[in-house]
């Protein structure tokens, strides 16, 4: 339970081996490339090239084709999983295994070109249909659409205002023509009036004239043979022919859903090539060498040594300095307890390198407060058994496990703390006893209750908050201690304890001498001695008034804020039993279960969210601040990291 140790590896090797290393350290997975830090003026470093990125960008486009298939087989080709479904396990060589990686990238070919074929019917058709939109205002004139103006007579195809009344239409044309002019109406829409004006040559230009009032426009049908029927039987034809092979294409995509589970695999392994790529970015090179520097924990230095050797290379490890502190990368290392807590601790911050690892600090705190303030046994059972069915049957890693994990964790905490207050579903029990039999007068054991108990509840919350500030306080005298800043930590922590203690003695009667409270008295004098340590001259007298507002008040707010365990206890009982109330109100055993669930479920939800975020609250502010040193970023080493699959070991 603590910040794991890492040592620094520097490695000059030669190029010919450099990407058979890199898949070694990726399959041992404890080392964490980073960037050399060279001298910046040093003409040396500066021969040093970055090695060429091609290979990465070839990765990154194989990937995005088999996100592209699984996005397509996903829409066309639906898959039934069950809710909690483990992911399959394969070894790593059937994860690198060439002749599976190939027969799905040529699957993963075809679903992409389907898709693609089928975008290019889509479009067709949208096309296709744009054409029918444009013959549809004559489909009703019996004409070919190509029908050409002779010598002597003008033909034209076009419209008019949707609202210019026909018969004034053609009796003003034929007016202005002497009668040499025809006009056949074709079809109408919201805009336009279509029409067919035939005409003698002379009387092209009057006709027109004529027309132009009512807002006469050509219509441009060219490209366009035989009649606007003949031509849109044509259309619906070929748009079937589209709608055919556009289903035939759909139901190709279909016959590769067995390839699914092949194109995932593909991914994850091609997932490790970018990795590696990525990884082999930050190496510096000369063309027939390569320089790598990075971090790995020390106690794996025995299976890095037996995999560097069987390479061609010269290397080194060394602990790091404390200058490079910021820059180490941390990994915590806890047990089953305390593990879960990672997900808290990284929702915040990492510790630094030479910091504390907060979590079997914070874990047996952070896991007794959500109990108080859930404190109901039918919550928690139900937080149990989510959590043991996701584990076993959805077999979860990384942050989905520690909130799994933690989840049970807190349900534990949340029955037994139901139990001693008789909680569960709030007063379900004795309501619907009361209902079944309106004479009941059944009530859950309980050592206390929130609507009952509610000023012990509030102090014993006080209590517990104190505790855990002293407890901050005496891990902060610790590390300073364990530092070599013994006097630092009795003159800071240490004199606090002896004023709370002196106050304590002083409000009890104790400890005074002639009237003066000779505990509480040391403790001034201590916190003097450490204001005089930190500012030596006459603004130390600032600097004591700071350190008693800040420490009285400091530790007052930090104390209050654990009254919330109260209240969220209490908002929470209350809201469970007004719904059971309201549900009690009916008479009725099955309308009662249903207002209750009802209103459980929204209560469940609303403070399963809402505890985790007040628990958070006091864990980051008012328990980190006594001793908590941040900043630390993840260790993240090359290593075979699998969304699709596990990867199981091989003998």
């Amino acid at each position: 339970m603590s910040i794991v140790k890492m040592k620094r590896l520097r490695l000059i090797g030669l190029q010919s081996e450099r990407d058979t290393l890199l898949q070694q350290l990726q399959h041992l997975g404890c080392v964490e490339i980073a960037q050399p830090d060279g001298p910046a003026d040093d003409p040396e470093w500066a021969a040093l090239a970055r090695p060429d990125t091609q290979a990465a960008a070839q990765a990154r486009e194989v990937e995005s084709a088999l996100e592209s298939a699984l996005a397509t087989l996903k829409k066309y080709a639906p898959e039934k999983t069950g809710l909690f479904q483990a992911r399959p396990q394969v070894t790593e060589g059937q994860l690198f295994d060439q002749a599976a990686y190939d027969t799905a990238l040529a699957a993963a070919e075809q679903a992409n070109e389907a898709e693609r074929r089928m975008a290019g019917i889509r479009a067709d058709q949208n096309k296709l249909r744009g054409q029918k939109a444009t013959l549809q205002p004559w489909l009703e004139l019996d004409v070919p659409l190509d029908v050409a103006s002779t010598k002597d007579v003008t033909i034209l195809l076009g419209g008019v205002g949707a609202t210019a009344p026909w018969e004034t239409l053609t009796a003003e044309a034929a007016a202005a023509t002497d009668d040499l002019v025809q006009l056949t109406k074709a079809g109408k829409d919201k805009e336009l009036q279509y029409l067919l004006l035939v005409c003698h040559k002379r009387a092209e230009e009057a006709a027109i004239q004529a027309l132009k009032p009512y807002g006469f426009t050509r219509a441009n049908l060219r490209g366009w043979t035989g009649t606007a029927a003949e031509n849109n039987r044509k259309l619906d034809a070929e748009i079937a022919r589209l709608d055919q092979e556009l289903a035939e294409t759909t139901k190709g995509i279909s016959t590769l859903a067995g390839q699914r589970d092949g194109i995932r695999l593909a991914l994850d392994r091609i997932r490790q090539e970018i990795q590696r790529e990525s990884s082999k970015e930050r190496l510096l090179e000369t063309g027939t060498a390569y320089y790598l520097d990075g971090w790995f924990p020390a106690s794996e230095q025995a299976k890095l040594e037996k995999v560097l050797n069987s390479f061609s290379c010269a290397w080194e490890s060394a602990d790091p300095t404390p200058e490079e502190y910021p820059v180490v990368p941390v990994q915590l290392k806890n047990n089953a307890f305390s593990r879960p807590m990672n997900m808290v601790t990284e929702m915040y911050s990492l510790p630094a390198y030479d910091g504390l690892d907060p979590n079997p600090l914070m874990a047996p705190f952070f896991i007794l407060f959500y109990g108080i303030m859930m404190a109901d046994m039918g919550y928690g059972l139900i937080m149990m058994i989510a959590s043991l069915v996701v584990l076993k049957k959805a077999k979860p890693r990384g942050t989905m496990l520690y909130m799994f994990s933690l989840l049970g964790q807190c349900g534990v905490s949340t029955f037994i703390m139901g139990a001693l207050t008789g909680g569960f579903f709030g007063d379900f029990i004795p309501q619907i006893l009361k209902i079944i039999n309106p004479a009941s007068t059944f009530e859950m054991p309980a050592l206390f209750t929130p609507l009952n108990d509610t000023l012990a509840i509030l102090i014993g919350s006080l209590v517990l908050g104190f505790i855990q500030v002293i407890a901050g306080m005496i891990i902060s005298f610790v590390k300073q201690t364990q530092d070599g800043h013994f006097l630092d930590a009795l003159f800071n922590e240490g004199s606090w304890w002896v004023i709370f203690l002196g106050a304590g003695l002083a409000i009890g009667g104790i400890g005074s001498i002639g009237g003066i409270p000779v505990v509480l008295a040391i403790g001034g004098v201590m916190l003097v001695i450490g204001c005089l340590r930190q500012t030596p001259s006459i603004a130390v007298l600032g600097t004591l008034i700071g350190a008693i507002y800040n420490g009285v008040t400091g530790v007052f707010q930090d104390v209050l804020s654990y009254s919330r365990l109260m209240a969220l206890m209490l908002s929470g009982s209350i809201i469970a039993s007004v719904f059971n109330t309201l549900g009690s109100i009916t008479g009725n055993v099955i309308a009662f279960v249903i207002i209750s669930l009802i209103g459980n479920a929204l209560n469940f939800i609303l403070n399963i969210l809402g505890c985790f975020v007040h628990d958070l609250r006091l864990q980051c502010l008012e328990y980190f601040g006594k001793f908590y040193k941040d900043g630390g970023k993840p260790f993240k080493p090359l290593a075979i990291n699998t969304k699709f699959v596990d990867i199981m070991k091989e003998e």
